[in-house]
């Protein structure tokens, strides 16, 4: 009897803790300054409602890389990611960072497109690509999502980081403050349109937003590089529409999330997407439309049972 009650008690502890590992989403972002931050504040609050038994939170992060590496790890439920490095930590690029394929991973939705702006203090007489030689030039944090298309942008331009006076490692806020302070010439972003931290270095300086040519665009050979505009007075000063990258942003999870609780979460999100826009204008481009195509990872079964009640799966 004593060994019966043993293994009863011990598989109530179990189930009891994999329900409390259950209560737990964690949603990863990015830099409080972009535009991660404010969209994974909506969606915890959107999953608090869905989920009422969860206890949901918000995580800044450096984003896209470190995202996807936490995930794998299990420290996080859901985060956002560019394309690129998502296909790159599903492949195991370890030029990217990747050393082995994340293939925990899986897809929860194609979200918004995220856009290349590479901004200039108008006092450094950058108007070009070209005109970034022998500048003081921000990159993005090491390795992240934002650094990774910086590399990629700059060799098709025929360029490289030797070609700068310097490089600064920053996150958004960080190199914006560098361009007040005139400590820097230009910074490259990737975020959505009208990203604050743009939004507020208009709003203090003259900026020039530099373009990135359809045929550069054509040169990086990724699919999921493709040509975009920053249309024109997105920006404080910016009078015209800008030629540049536009990037596929994705929310992940992992496999070790229950079918049930992404499938709740996917719903959750498109039943209230006016919440997200709220958040922030960027999520005006999200349509469950395009949410479960060219997915760099498998979808989650639990997403997909969303996407194919919603007659987007065949």
């Amino acid at each position: 009897m004593k060994l019966r009650s043993l293994i009863a008690a011990s598989t109530l502890a179990l189930a009891a803790a994999a329900s409390q590992a259950a209560e737990f989403v964690n949603v990863l972002t990015g830099g409080t300054s972009g535009v991660y931050y404010p969209l994974g504040v909506a969606l915890s609050q959107i999953y608090g409602k869905a989920l009422p038994d969860a206890k949901a939170s918000v995580q800044a992060t450096k984003a896209s890389a470190e995202n996807l590496n936490l995930l794998q790890a299990g420290k996080g439920e859901v985060g956002f990611t560019l394309g690129d490095a998502y296909s790159d930590a599903w492949k195991g690029d370890a030029e990217a960072g990747f050393k082995a394929p994340l293939a925990k991973l899986r897809t929860l939705a194609a979200i918004y497109p995220n856009y290349i702006q590479i901004v200039a203090s108008a006092d450094s007489g950058i108007k070009s690509l070209a005109d970034l030689k022998g500048k003081k030039v921000a990159v993005g944090a090491p390795k992240s999502g934002t650094e990774l298309n910086a590399r990629a942008i700059f060799k098709a331009a025929g360029l490289s980081y030797q070609d700068f006076a310097k490089v600064e490692y920053l996150p958004f806020g960080e190199s914006v403050e560098l361009l007040k302070n005139r400590q820097l010439d230009a910074t490259l972003i990737s975020a959505g349109l009208g990203v604050a931290a743009v939004r507020d270095l208009a709003t203090a300086v003259k900026i020039a937003i530099v373009p990135v040519p359809a045929e550069v665009v054509a040169k990086i050979g990724d699919p999921a590089y493709q040509a975009g505009a920053i249309p024109a007075n997105t920006y404080n000063g910016q009078g015209a529409e800008v030629a540049t990258v536009a990037i596929q942003n994705f929310l992940v999870t992992h496999e070790g999330v229950p079918a049930e609780t992404v499938y709740k979460m996917t719903k959750a999100m498109f039943e209230n997407l006016d919440q997200m826009v709220a958040a922030h204008a960027a999520a005006k481009a999200i349509r469950k439309e395009g949410a479960a195509l060219n997915p760099p990872a498998p979808l989650h079964p639990g997403a997909e049972k969303y996407y194919r009640e919603a007659g987007l799966l065949k």
